[in-house]
């Protein structure tokens, strides 16, 4: 072997190396990221408290009870960076509605105990253990669900399956965690480094939460839940583009429907609370959840 091509294959090394450590950082940055989060004191009839999960996680949570002890009741999920707090509207109104309410912190968010972000993994823990906490509260009425992005995520990847819910809106939910990083990633490099990039955070997923990138795939969940569904997308949204929507939708299996958010970028989309969307969602959990 030639000085030049030994000096050559060092050099290669060391970029890689470099490239590799890069993209660890970047992946460490991405799981333990946590926005502070100002959360407002609940106002009655509505209670703040804690939930305990079966792990050890204490989740801060807000609970608005419905119309009558046994009403029909929602449990929102928030997206990742986010806390309940990004619910309070659209939770105010949906408890005036007569349904009872629950919004929770996920873990690693807002008031509930520190831990990484796993893009709905272990946050599924979350979802069902709250699930179950207002399905007890409303001595088993219908709970439906409305899961925003890693919400929608945790709502779905269950070891044992999705949330039980008797009705689940998926809202900018992505189909699975490769895409939803690339797609990211996209939106601040051209696409040929997108694709070049994204395997190095993805494939760090059997060393950070023990299992393959393919684990963490929202729309094979999906097809395992055999309630009514209501897909929300944005049109404008280039993280969760409307054919990744579309794929969710197709993926159901049983009752569903499709709303497609005109102008709404992957954010807007997530913080919905317009006339036309709430109609929606109120007209699905009526006739999927019955009046309160």
């Amino acid at each position: 072997m030639s000085r030049a091509t030994r000096i050559f294959l060092s050099i290669l090394a060391l970029c890689i190396g470099f490239g590799l450590l890069a993209s660890w950082r970047v992946g460490t940055e991405m799981i333990w990221r946590r926005k502070e989060a100002t959360i407002a004191a609940a106002v009655a009839p509505a209670s703040d408290l804690t939930i305990s999960t079966p792990d050890g996680m204490t989740l801060g949570a807000t609970y608005w009870p419905g119309k009558n002890p046994n009403s029909p009741g929602v449990l929102l999920l928030h997206g990742l960076g986010e806390s309940r707090q990004a619910f309070a509207a659209n939770a105010d109104w949906l408890a005036k509605q007569g349904y009872a309410v629950l919004t929770i912190d996920f873990r690693g968010h807002g008031q509930s105990s520190d831990a990484p972000h796993s893009f709905g993994l272990e946050e599924s823990m979350d979802a069902q253990t709250a699930f179950d906490w207002l399905k007890k509260s409303q001595r088993g009425a219908p709970v439906g669900v409305i899961g925003i992005s890693l919400g929608g995520a945790a709502a779905l990847l269950g070891k044992n399956g999705p949330v039980p819910a008797d009705a689940l809106v998926l809202q900018a939910v992505f189909p699975d965690i490769r895409r939803a990083i690339r797609n990211r990633i996209a939106a601040h490099l051209p696409a040929p480094l997108a694709y070049a990039l994204e395997p190095l955070l993805s494939y760090q997923s059997p060393m950070r939460f023990g299992v393959w990138p393919d684990r963490i795939t929202p729309v094979e969940a999906l097809k395992s839940y055999k309630g009514p569904v209501l897909i929300v997308g944005g049109a404008n949204d280039s993280f969760t583009p409307p054919s990744e929507s579309r794929e969710m939708f197709a993926a159901a299996t049983e009752h569903k429907e499709f709303l497609l958010l005109r102008g709404l970028n992957h954010f807007q989309a997530a913080a919905a609370k317009s006339d036309q969307y709430r109609g929606e969602i109120l007209k699905f959990f009526a006739s999927t959840l019955g009046a309160p």
